[in-house]
Formats: C-alpha cells, sequence, structure tokens
C-alpha cells in the first residue's frame, strides 16, 4: 500500500498551479486609435495659404469626407464662385475661408449624413492674380502665393524692356467699386529714394509699363 507524504502533496499542489498558469491567456492589447485614411496625403497635398486666404475662382480644392468617399471630391471653383458636390450639389465657395465652407459643407451633408466630418484642403490657389502688361519680357498674370511689391512682381516677369518708362510705372487697382491709380518712379526705387512707392500689390492689381 503507497504512502501519500508531505512531500507528495507539495509536488501534486506544484502540477496544479502549472495547470492552472498555462490555461490563461495574457489580455489582449487596447486597439490602436483610428487614423482617418489618407490624412497624411492630404495634409502632403496642401498648398501654403498666404494670411488671410480667401477661396476665390479657379482655386483648386480637395474635398475629403471621412468615411463618404462618394462625397469626397477635387473641385475647381468655377467662375460664378460656386463648386458642386455629389448629394450636397452647388455651393458658394469663393468669399469664405476654408473653414467657413467646411462649415457649409458639414451642414449640407448632415441632411444625408449623421455626423458628417469634412476637410477641405487647398491644392492650388490660382484666384490671386496680378497682371503686368507693356515692356517687360514676360507680361501677363501672375499668381501671388506670397507677399509681393511691384518691384518683386517686374522681376518674376523678367524685368523691363530696354526703352521701357522706368519713371512712370502705373499700379492700378480696384477699391470699393472705384478704380484709382498709383505712379511708380522704378529708377528711384533702384537708387533706394522713395521706397514707399515699392507698393505691396493686392489681387487684382494692373501695373502698366510703357
Amino acid at each position: 500500500m503507497s504512502t501519500f507524504t508531505p512531500l507528495a502533496a507539495i509536488g501534486l499542489l506544484a502540477v496544479i498551479d502549472v495547470t492552472a498558469a498555462l490555461g490563461q491567456t495574457a489580455p489582449a492589447p487596447a486597439p490602436a486609435p483610428a487614423v482617418p485614411q489618407n490624412s497624411a496625403s492630404v495634409a502632403t497635398n496642401a498648398a501654403p495659404l498666404p494670411p488671410g486666404y480667401i477661396i476665390g475662382p479657379d482655386d483648386i480644392l480637395q474635398i475629403v469626407f471621412w468615411r463618404d468617399k462618394d462625397l469626397s471630391s477635387e473641385v475647381v471653383v468655377r467662375p460664378d464662385g460656386r463648386i458642386s458636390l455629389p448629394l450636397i450639389n452647388d455651393v458658394m465657395a469663393a468669399g469664405r475661408t476654408p473653414e467657413e465652407l467646411r462649415a457649409d459643407l458639414v451642414a449640407g451633408a448632415s441632411k444625408f449624413l449623421g455626423n458628417p466630418n469634412a476637410t477641405v484642403v487647398v491644392k492650388e490657389i490660382r484666384s490671386r492674380k496680378v497682371y503686368i502688361t507693356g515692356s517687360v519680357e514676360k507680361p501677363g498674370p501672375y499668381v501671388l502665393t506670397s507677399p509681393t511689391t511691384v518691384v518683386q512682381l517686374i522681376a518674376m516677369a523678367g524685368g523691363l524692356k530696354e526703352y521701357a518708362d522706368q519713371k512712370n510705372i502705373v499700379i492700378m487697382r480696384t477699391a470699393n467699386g472705384q478704380l484709382t491709380s498709383f505712379n511708380v518712379d522704378y529708377r528711384s526705387i533702384l537708387r533706394r529714394q522713395n521706397l514707399e512707392q515699392n507698393l505691396l500689390l493686392i489681387p487684382g492689381d494692373t501695373v502698366l509699363i510703357r
């Protein structure tokens, strides 16, 4: 007849402990927070915005509705200032900031979706244009992507032609529906005189060089 000793009891308890430990599983790790798809690519495609930027005609916008690809689209602001999106149809974009447009899009989409989440990315700015014409090497429209003075615009246009009237450059500007003009003496600015004439241009300005 076998004898059940204290040492045998200890061994049996050890076997039971090991068996119980093997039957346990490690707690599942907490799920990682969800990251919106294509968020990195949307940020990368964004154009640098000048201070006080307002959306205008010809600007290219990327509208992204997270988890609603059917509403997401890349659009060009039409000459009438509107953009068109599925379901929401026409929305006025010109004259608004990207954040104001985003709020309008969310309000429009909320009629069809629950808790819509939209992002407005400005991919390309084409509306902030100034024009230079006359005796420069490359006349035409130029997009203001950063603060630009009349001297800088002349440089962007390849410089003045040989027989340009450097003393009587004219900037034409429309403000509050009124057309105004400014005279610029380019030669004086180059001599570091009358530097206040080197005006900072605003969208819609036209520089005339005879």
